[in-house]
């Protein structure tokens, strides 16, 4: 980069329905996965999300009774390796795979942005995405927003990177995200875009909540038309040799920065 509570339930856009790819083998076409301790658990808890199929080990399943947790009626107690042939090598499942249905994305228009909104402009990185989500649900970000293209489907690699933030911060896809920076414009949100170019340092800027922190993808950065309809563009003030950080740090720095800023603003 150039620089809580189970979510509510919402409208589900005719967009959302995801791509298949290679990691969802053996799933139905519209389903998306969730593997890892937390991603699983927090989404068996979440009354949002419509699960189809758990397979579990049998130390796996125990764990999620053991938690108070209601196993879904198709649920299969299987080896390890069974799960491991589905996800691949690389994959920490811990012993669980879900197969749900994906939340429904916001509509721009139902969004009462509060506090702080992460608004991500072509990020890619299924990695990336799913620790900045993790990192909005720790802050308590009240939503992201991220385009309809350019942007990795809310499963598998992501949902784990995630650690179950998906259930907890509400997702806003939109097809322009200019049109989308202009809209949370008319709706009283200071926009700020985070650039190692940015004219002002992000812990000096004059801010004001509700905010929105504009992340752009790793090497490119900002998009210019994104650039020039943000408020301002701030950089992080970083005291090392290196001026730039990877979008998933330089996210958890700007929000402990804007927090701290919009915590102490009068109101």
């Amino acid at each position: 980069m150039r620089e809580s509570d189970p979510r509510r339930q919402r409208r589900r856009p005719q967009h959302a329905k995801p791509q298949w790819t290679s990691h969802r083998r053996g799933a139905a076409a519209d389903h998306v996965i969730v593997y890892g301790w937390h991603s699983v658990a927090a989404a068996l808890a979440n009354p949002a999300r419509e699960v189809h199929r758990l397979l579990a080990t049998a130390n796996a399943a125990r764990r999620l009774t053991d938690e108070g947790l209601k196993l879904p009626a198709a649920t299969e107690v299987v080896r390890p390796e069974t799960i491991a042939d589905r996800l691949g090598p690389d994959a920490v499942h811990q012993g669980l795979l879900l197969e749900a249905d994906p939340l429904p994305s916001l509509e721009l228009s139902e969004l009462e942005p509060e506090g702080i909104v992460l608004v991500l402009d072509q990020i890619t990185d299924p990695h990336n995405v799913g620790a900045i989500l993790r990192s909005a649900a720790a802050f308590a970000v009240s939503a992201v927003v991220t385009t309809s293209r350019h942007s990795p489907e809310a499963t598998g690699v992501l949902a784990k990177a995630a650690s179950g933030a998906l259930e907890y911060v509400p997702m806003v896809v939109v097809p322009n995200l200019a049109r989308a920076l202009d809209a949370l414009k008319e709706k009283n949100v200071f926009v700020v875009g985070l650039d190692s170019t940015g004219g002002v340092e992000l812990a000096a800027a004059d801010l004001r909540a509700p905010v929105a922190i504009v992340l752009g993808a790793e090497g490119k950065g900002l998009r210019h038309l994104t650039r020039t309809t943000c408020d301002i563009v701030a950089r992080l003030a970083l005291p090392g040799r290196l001026k730039s950080l990877n979008v998933s740090n330089a996210t958890v720095l700007a929000l402990h920065i804007v927090t701290a800023q919009v915590s102490a603003s009068p109101s």
